[in-house]
């Protein structure tokens, strides 16, 4: 690698929120868009290990149900790969306030986050915009995310995943994060070499 491939590789780490068991349980959990995003966010993991970018992952725990500690569900999905980096817990939508995750990535001198998982518009986008307000650059990589159809309170409108990543990716880039594809992300991390 050349210096600043290495310079740009030490400087960031990939995040991978909540893609744990616990939401296999959920009443609005549907398969259909987990193969793509199974292969995109194994991509991008593989991508990341592959330049040496470290790899953290958060898992949420909540007071009841299947994200309680109790529940047995708190646990990476069976296809996710295990042995990051780091791993943090939390209580909330974003992936700092309670975890230790900011103090960890300074320490590490991380200073750009490649986010992934589930859900896009929960924590997955909660998780951006405070990193980015707390001074790190954001690569969001929404096809390496997932979330489901909901149905507006009021209107009763049903929104389709699909056009709530659209809208996810609308109101964050350039603002908070650069919206990338997995293979932009990987591409501007630089070549694997051997």
């Amino acid at each position: 690698m050349s210096a600043n491939e290495i310079e740009n590789v030490s400087r960031c780490a990939l995040i991978v929120i909540d893609v744990q068991e616990s939401f296999r349980q959920m009443p609005f959990w549907s398969e259909t868009e987990v193969p793509a995003f199974k292969e995109a966010l194994l991509a991008l993991d593989d991508g990341c290990r592959a330049r040496g970018v470290p790899v953290v992952h958060i898992f949420h725990v909540g007071q009841a149900g299947p994200f309680s500690e109790g529940s047995g569900a708190v646990r990476g999905l069976d296809w996710l790969p295990g042995s990051p980096d780091v791993s943090f817990v939390k209580h909330t939508h974003n992936a700092f306030s309670d975890t230790g995750l900011d103090l960890w990535l300074r320490r590490h001198g991380v200073e750009r986050l490649i986010i992934a998982g589930i859900r896009t518009e929960q924590c997955c986008e909660t998780t951006t915009r405070v990193a980015s307000d707390i001074g790190y650059q954001v690569d969001f990589v929404s096809e390496a995310t997932l979330t489901f159809s909901m149905t507006h309170p009021v209107s009763s409108r049903v929104y389709s995943s699909q056009e709530i990543k659209a809208h996810t990716e609308l109101v964050l880039a350039g603002r908070f994060a650069r919206i990338a594809s997995v293979d932009d992300c990987l591409a501007s991390l630089g070549a694997v070499h051997a």
